[in-house]
């Protein structure tokens, strides 16, 4: 109990030491914040945005697979020329892959381009539509706000029915109920039977918000749907159970035979899923983690020198109150414990403002940009450890100085 209640007055003593010296603790603060700011801004930007592209790219589906011409990731000597080649999947092999299959639970083909709607005399530019078959929606998990999906016999027989995304809705009908109503595609009407629930817009693109979804064998009335232009594709879930990696490994042998293509001939198709990205995203962050300890360790490394440096002029001008505490019984591990607790309360201290400044900053990008950046509990507790380190590292030669004073040479060094 008494070594407690001698450790707690030390500490005591050196917080009253940081109040009355405003001007050097200020100057100490000053710098550890700027570190701490440095580091945790640049850990909670890298985490955010981490955070929000693997969720992004998560809608694609974990266990699903693109049957694809191109492939989304590139190696470095990237042979376009025989890609470009390649064959665009057609919706006859979606029926073939579907008698083949074994692994796959939902199939369903798609294409997509950019057109314009109109409805009256408003219209919308640039507008994302997709042509799909019937099972597209439960792949892609959307969910309907207003209205309903297309039935197995609107998708079957092409009927000219569209599912809106929230914002094409907003924008041709603002405050109206579309449901029931006829926009044009190209010059060909299409009745409204629902519209899809708003996403909110990521770092990418605004989901399905902007979409215009309609059954493929509508499609095929207005556009070529095995055209490179509108980038077909077949998109393969796997069943309950079923890895994707085994999924793949079907789906490769389905194409392959499908394709007529002998043992020794190259794929001509890409299977893509989420995975890839990233995999490869991994690699990205960690040379960004990498660089912003770098960057943010510079940072740090400055503001600990200046605690190691005020501390010592702490010492210097405290040389005869340190002797007087020695020359009364105080122990030199209580002179320790007094000089490392004044150096960690102020590299905490800092610490808690360069958090502060990162919340305050974070809350400002939320407000002014769709980013999603937050500061996590993680890079609260990483600041709050590196502050206490860098205190304790800091402080740790002033400290050890003070506490191996000879009592009698500090009393009259400070005379």
């Amino acid at each position: 109990m008494i070594f407690f209640r001698l450790i707690l007055d030390s500490i005591k003593f050196s917080f009253s030491s940081l109040i009355n010296n405003k001007l050097r603790t200020f100057l100490s603060l000053l710098g550890i914040t700027i570190g701490i700011f440095s580091i945790i801004s640049v850990m909670a930007t890298i985490d955010s945005l981490e955070r929000g592209i693997k969720n992004n790219i998560g809608q694609l589906g974990s266990n699903t697979v693109y049957i694809q011409k191109w492939p989304w990731i590139f190696e470095a000597d990237f042979p376009w020329w025989k890609y470009i080649n390649r064959p665009s999947p057609k919706l006859s092999e979606l029926t073939q892959i579907r008698e083949l299959s074994t692994c796959a639970d939902k199939i369903a083909f798609a294409a997509s381009t950019l057109q314009t709607i109109e409805y009256e005399n408003k219209s919308l530019d640039d507008a994302g539509v997709v042509l799909s078959t019937h099972d597209y929606m439960q792949i892609n998990f959307m969910n309907i706000e207003k209205g309903r999906y297309f039935s197995q016999m609107e998708s079957h027989t092409g009927q000219n029915v569209a599912i809106l995304g929230a914002q094409c809705a907003e924008s041709l009908f603002e405050n109206t109920d579309p449901i029931g109503k006829q926009i044009k595609l190209n010059g060909k009407k299409l009745t409204v039977i629902g519209v899809f629930e708003k996403q909110g817009e990521n770092m990418f693109s605004s989901g399905s918000d902007e979409l215009v979804l309609i059954p493929i064998n509508f499609g095929k009335t207005i556009f070529d749907i095995e055209n490179d232009d509108l980038n077909p594709f077949i998109i393969v879930s796997a069943k309950e159970g079923i890895t994707s990696g085994e999924l793949i490994d079907e789906l490769t042998i389905i194409m392959r035979t499908i394709r007529k293509l002998k043992p020794l001939e190259e794929d001509n198709f890409s299977l893509n899923q989420a995975s890839m990205i990233t995999k490869s995203l991994d690699k990205i962050f960690k040379i960004l983690d990498l660089a912003g300890i770098i960057i943010g360790g510079f940072a740090i490394l400055v503001g600990g020198f200046g605690i190691a440096n005020i501390m010592l002029v702490s010492v210097k001008e405290r040389t005869k109150e340190i002797g007087i505490l020695k020359a009364i019984g105080a122990k030199s591990y209580l002179i320790l414990i007094q000089f490392l607790t004044e150096a960690t309360a102020l590299s905490l201290v800092g610490g808690i403002l360069g958090l502060i400044l990162v919340w305050l900053l974070t809350a400002v990008a939320r407000s002014l940009t769709p980013l999603d950046l937050a500061l996590s509990f993680g890079n609260i507790m990483s600041g709050t450890l590196i502050s206490i380190c860098v205190g304790i590292v800091s402080g740790f030669a002033p400290a050890r100085k003070a506490a191996k004073l000879d009592p009698i040479k500090a009393i009259n060094q400070g005379t």
